[in-house]
């Protein structure tokens, strides 16, 4: 019986090429398969979908519960198992080519089944910047031309590069290692040009799969959306996966590439459309009722690669709600400061000084470009890892500004190559790069330090083979890996953003402004892997820059929590929002893409907020010491009972009335930089609250360090003061920013029984049981001069001009119904949502 139901489990699995899996029972049926042997196949399939899933990871959030047909890889199939074989030849090792299994089957398994009748299928992919997000879409892309899958369009980007380089590795991994599986509608250096016959593509007698990749160009997509509809009577029986790689860029509220793409899809009767992106933020932001590109039918989250370099490892984060301070990473020390004074240096201040521009490499560029030419002797000489070497300079998205880096590069480099034998010059490269390997220890990457000595020998070799490369959309001569080792500076800008893999990218200098989170987020393109020499990527950039990405890293760290979350309360994509913290100086996306958004209700309930920017003049911090002593004066008046703990260095004030916390508020300074602080919203929510019953009270407590030197608040209120250091990136000339003021302990400096040890779970707990209705405010007395600890790499003396006064406020759960007030952007799902780059390219000529 065993054998019996193994063999027609086998034919059924085979007939799944040719019906779905109602279908092919049915002709098991017909065929006076025993009952029982239908059952078991139902049970075996069923297993094996839930199986699918119920994978640990990727999490995914389905519309409907979808069905999930695809039950994995088969023994026959050819392209899947031909992308196995490359990969483990390159060294992937068997945990990465599992997940990888894993995440494309996960994917591949929220597809229609190609032989239904119809089907348009929308779906988001949300991955990291250049965390292979490629290599997964090329992974469906081939379980899914195993499965029958006739045509594949891949959207790669807007610029010919990144179409070119995603040709090149689909050709390399999909079409030749089974050359008589695939016909091409494009070439390398050839994007879409209607072919005469479409029958010969989509015949029935044709039974290779089509593979078309193209730039989001008006021109080239209006040229195949045409020549679909021409042959739509060849594709009733061509179902076709569309693949929209950077799906946040173009397609997301564009006058031309959005309809182009929804005109695509409409003369495909049956089309999947699945968006790859790192940067979500306009992708789920569309209006999800609309006839858009609204992921309406799943959303998967690429969990993040091991060894992967992303926003908060290179920049750190702000802790979230529910995380201790001390346990959220500072980052890596790899950043490096661009001196303000600079920027008219390396890019023009306004438009009328583009033409004739003239840069001048200044101490920070030349320090970076010689720290890169170190870099990769130090890489030669390990002789381990990608055989490329790249810097990038990214300065402005205007093409002559490029082109005018060309001459001063070359005549560094020239400089440089004739001054190896100056033991002065040899001596400055020496201070500078064990300045660096001192910074950065080798041994914390799994890596060994290579001395100075052991790269001098490459240098001569660096320096010859080094290449300046301008690489915009009228340069010519562009980053090509394909023949042989390369060691370039590219100079670019929108050709460079996005998509488009730097290989072996070591250094950046950066200082290019944008407005929007997720060009800012794609511009990053020394994210990604670094096998071989973790230890040795820097980036240079402005302060304010340094601060944007690590705002960002919070940011996305949150997103991703939030989808997390949603996945796992099974959520439908039609109902799925998530929140974006707002940053003063960053849109969310671009405006157009934003035209659905509307501004979430947001509520404080539950949420623990704290202040960790500050101003450091005088006159700003002693206006919040006044207001410190007023609040403390009225706690200290009105108080039902006020309890001293000077071996902690803590003192509380209970039961104060919430009129006096509202006074401070309209006395307290927030920093700008700081928009999740606004005073008059948390004093609204607060408002709405006491008319529910709730909030009336507060405890008031003040935290210090009971070895601090010490300060007065008011007569008989003191405490020691608090040591918080500075980062040493200041958000601006003038101002501090600490990271982080609450520990986990403080939250619950009002709650009785053992708090020391109790976890973030504990904490809300109590104060649910303890005091449901009372808010909780923490003054903390900061010493001006605060030095930083030595182990504190990347931490500053905080100098400033007076004593400063931190802000903690923790609010109760709601009970009852909440009130909410506004500050996040998200999908405005009641009916929906939602620089600077060039998107010249949607509409300019395709070549």
């Amino acid at each position: 019986m065993g054998d019996d139901f193994e063999t027609v489990y086998d034919t059924f699995k085979a007939m799944l090429d040719l019906f779905t899996p109602a279908e092919a029972v049915k002709r098991l049926e017909q065929f006076q398969t025993p009952p029982e042997i239908i059952q078991q196949i139902r049970a075996r399939h069923e297993q094996q979908m839930i199986k699918i899933k119920e994978l640990a990871e990727p999490l995914a959030v389905i519309r409907d519960n979808r069905d999930t047909w695809y039950t994995g890889p088969q023994k026959r199939d050819k392209c899947w198992p031909a992308i196995v074989s490359q990969l483990e030849h390159d060294g992937w090792p068997e945990q990465s080519l599992e997940s990888l299994d894993d995440s494309s089957t996960r994917v591949m398994s929220l597809l229609n089944h190609p032989k239904e009748k119809a089907f348009s299928t929308r779906g988001l992919v949300v991955g990291y910047v250049q965390s292979g997000k490629t290599t997964n879409f090329t992974s469906v892309m081939a379980k899914a031309a195993d499965r029958g899958y006739k045509l594949f369009i891949v959207l790669a980007g807007i610029h010919n590069g990144l179409r070119r380089q995603t040709q090149a590795r689909l050709v390399d991994q999909l079409v030749n290692p089974n050359p008589s599986m695939w016909s091409q509608l494009t070439g390398l250096d050839n994007d879409f040009v209607p072919p005469n016959n479409a029958p010969s593509f989509f015949g029935k007698a044709n039974k290779t799969r089509v593979l078309c990749v193209v730039k989001k160009n008006a021109t080239v997509l209006r040229k195949l959306a045409s020549w679909l509809e021409e042959a739509s009577e060849y594709l009733t029986d061509c179902p076709t996966l569309i693949i929209d790689d950077e799906a946040d860029q173009a397609t997301v509220a564009t006058k031309s590439i959005n309809p182009l793409i929804l005109r695509i899809m409409g003369s495909l009767p049956r089309s999947a459309y699945v968006g790859y992106t790192a940067s979500p933020f306009a992708n789920l932001l569309i209006d999800p009722t609309a006839q858009d590109l609204y992921p309406r039918d799943f959303i998967v989250n690429l969990p993040k690669p091991k060894g992967h370099f992303g926003t908060e490892v290179l920049f750190g984060r702000y802790a979230l709600e529910g995380e201790d301070p001390e346990d959220v990473f500072d980052g890596h020390d790899m950043i490096r400061s661009v001196p303000t004074d600079d920027i008219p240096c390396v890019r023009p201040t306004s438009k009328d000084d583009v033409d004739g521009f003239q840069p001048i490499i200044t101490e920070a560029l030349q320090k970076a470009v010689h720290y890169f030419w170190m870099t990769t002797a130090a890489r030669q000489a390990r002789g381990t890892g990608n055989p490329h070497n790249t810097m990038l300079i990214h300065t402005s998205v205007n093409t002559s500004v490029h082109n005018s880096f060309k001459l001063p590069l070359e005549n560094l480099r020239e400089k440089a190559l004739k001054a190896l034998d100056d033991e002065k010059f040899v001596a400055a490269l020496r201070r500078l790069w064990e300045e660096e390997i001192a910074r950065v220890p080798a041994e914390e990457f799994g890596e060994e330090t290579v001395g100075f000595d052991a790269l001098k020998a490459e240098l001569p070799g660096v320096l010859r083979s080094c290449r300046v490369i301008m690489d915009n959309s009228e340069s010519i001569d562009r980053l090509d890996y394909e023949n042989g080792p390369v060691v370039a500076i590219a100079v670019g800008g929108n050709t460079l953003s996005r998509g488009l893999t730097l290989e072996g990218l070591s250094v950046s200098y950066f200082v290019r402004a944008v407005s929007a989170y997720d060009t800012l987020l794609q511009m990053g393109r020394w994210f990604g892997f670094r096998n071989g020499y973790a230890d040795l990527p820097r980036i240079w950039m402005t302060d304010e820059l340094a601060e944007w990405f690590r705002h960002l890293a919070t940011v996305e760290t949150e997103m991703r929590r939030d989808i997390d979350v949603y996945l796992t309360e099974a959520e439908t994509p039609l109902t799925f929002a998530v929140r974006l913290r707002t940053h003063p100086s960053l849109r969310v996306t671009a405006a157009a893409k934003m035209k659905a958004a509307v501004t979430a209700a947001s509520s404080y309930g539950g949420k623990r907020l704290q202040t960790h920017v500050f101003h450091t003049d005088a006159d700003w911090l002693q206006g919040n010491l006044k207001a410190a002593q007023t609040l403390l004066s009225a706690s200290k008046a009105h108080a039902s009972r006020i309890e001293e703990r000077p071996d902690e260095g803590r003192l509380v004030f209970r039961d104060v009335p919430y009129e006096a916390v509202l006074d401070f508020l309209q006395e307290y300074s927030f920093h700008e930089k700081s928009p999740e602080h606004d005073a008059d919203l948390i004093s609204a929510y607060i408002k709405k609250r006491t008319g529910f019953g709730s909030l009336r009270r507060w405890n008031i407590a003040v935290v210090g360090n009971p070895k601090g030197e010490p300060f007065e608040f008011i007569p008989g209120v003191g405490v020691g003061r608090n040591t918080r250091a500075r980062l040493k990136t200041a958000t601006e000339p003038g101002s501090a920013d600490i990271k982080t003021l609450m520990s986990r302990r403080d939250a619950a400096v009002d709650l009785t029984g053992d708090t020391a040890s109790m976890t973030e779970n504990d904490i809300k707990k109590q104060r649910r049981l303890q005091l449901p209705d009372t808010g909780l405010l923490v003054l903390y007395p900061i010493d001006r001069t605060s030095q930083p600890s030595p182990n504190k790499k990347l931490r500053a003396a905080l100098n400033a001009e007076e004593h400063v006064i931190g802000l903690g406020l923790v609010f109760p759960e709601p009970s009852n119904e909440d009130s909410t007030v506004e500050g996040y952007v998200s999908a405005d799902l009641s009916g929906v949502v939602l620089e600077d780059e060039d998107l010249a390219p949607l509409e300019g000529d395709a070549a």
